[in-house]
């Protein structure tokens, strides 16, 4: 079977590793496009009209809209492990496989990023190094950080990258760990190296806060005023998982109250974001833009299990790793 494939707002894909746009070129037709994030989905289908695979980033969304209005779709393969911009029951009502990528495959590299952005924000390296480069060394007494041994770290969601997450604090840095995920039994919080707790509890105890859940319709927005209100005064957070997690609004009224001493972030609601963005005026945001899985061994782990997945479905078979 011969294929048109189009590779959708992914700058990454392919980049470091062009055999993988290669070795799509041995099956079919491809192309890439770059649409605005809130495109619409009946422009989105149509402008995607006789593509019948589809290498998909975090944005667009794939609404329930763009299935009811695209032609003929046989694979949207999500190069990356998140599906929530994906309607996944349009999408199976329209017989539509949907893939992604296996969650191992990033775990090391966002784990690892989560932890970069915590001792960023804990020490304030970026503020010293703009004070080297503007020749105010002599301000080197204003960077007075903290350590991450003996504090308590509370983990929002346990699953593939926030237990590594916890590996890394607990056994690398001497933290106190503790979680909360509902959708995980209390001893298997316990085998993932933290202490099972409820949200309130974690929000109460925790001197720093990882990030790690996926977003669904029921966390959207989990981290808002009465959440904050619960924090420790001055609280370090840190989110690799998705923007949506934070109301905006309460993290600013925390972050002028003092409440959040800082926030490391991989993930913006609405992102991408521009230069003007209202968080970037607080120097104690540190913002960088959605590069947790971009390293050169995920990255290459990413491009071969998409790959695999509409070679697959060139040779009639079915993928691994079905979402629908």
């Amino acid at each position: 079977m011969s294929l048109r494939i189009a590779i959708v707002n992914s700058s990454s894909f392919g980049k470091y590793f062009p055999e993988h746009v290669e070795r799509l070129k041995a099956v079919g037709e491809v192309a890439r496009f770059d649409f605005p994030v809130s495109i619409d989905g009946k422009s989105l289908a149509e402008a995607l009209r006789g593509y019948n695979v589809i290498v998909a980033s975090v944005k667009p969304y794939f609404t329930r809209e763009f299935f009811e209005h695209k032609d003929e779709l046989l694979l949207l393969a999500r190069h990356g492990i998140g599906v929530d911009n994906v309607d996944l029951d349009a999408a199976r009502a329209r017989g539509v496989v949907v893939t992604k990528v296996t969650p191992w495959v990033e775990r090391e590299a966002v784990a690892e990023l989560a932890v970069a952005l915590l001792l960023d924000t804990l020490r304030m390296t970026h503020e010293a190094r703009r004070a080297v480069y503007e020749s105010r060394w002599a301000e080197r007494a204003r960077f007075v950080g903290w350590e991450i041994q003996g504090k308590t770290v509370g983990i929002i969601g346990i699953g593939n990258i926030g237990s590594r997450v916890a590996e890394i604090l607990r056994y690398g840095f001497g933290a106190n760990t503790i979680a909360y995920d509902p959708y995980l039994h209390p001893d298997t919080i316990l085998a993932r190296a933290a202490e099972p707790v409820g949200l309130d509890d974690l929000l109460q105890r925790s001197d720093i806060i990882s990030l790690n859940a996926s977003l669904n319709e029921g966390n959207y927005h989990m981290l808002s005023h009465r959440e904050f209100g619960l924090m420790k005064q001055g609280v370090f957070l840190v989110n690799t998982a998705r923007g949506e997690l934070i109301d905006e609004d309460a993290l600013i009224a925390a972050l002028e109250s003092g409440k959040v001493a800082a926030i490391g972030m991989d993930v913006v609601e609405g992102e991408p974001i521009d230069g003007n963005h209202r968080l970037l005026k607080y120097p104690n945001v540190l913002i960088v833009p959605h590069i947790a899985a971009y390293t050169r061994e995920s990255l290459r782990l990413m491009g071969e299990k998409v790959v695999r997945d509409v070679e697959s479905i060139a040779r009639g078979e079915m993928p691994a790793d079905v979402v629908t």
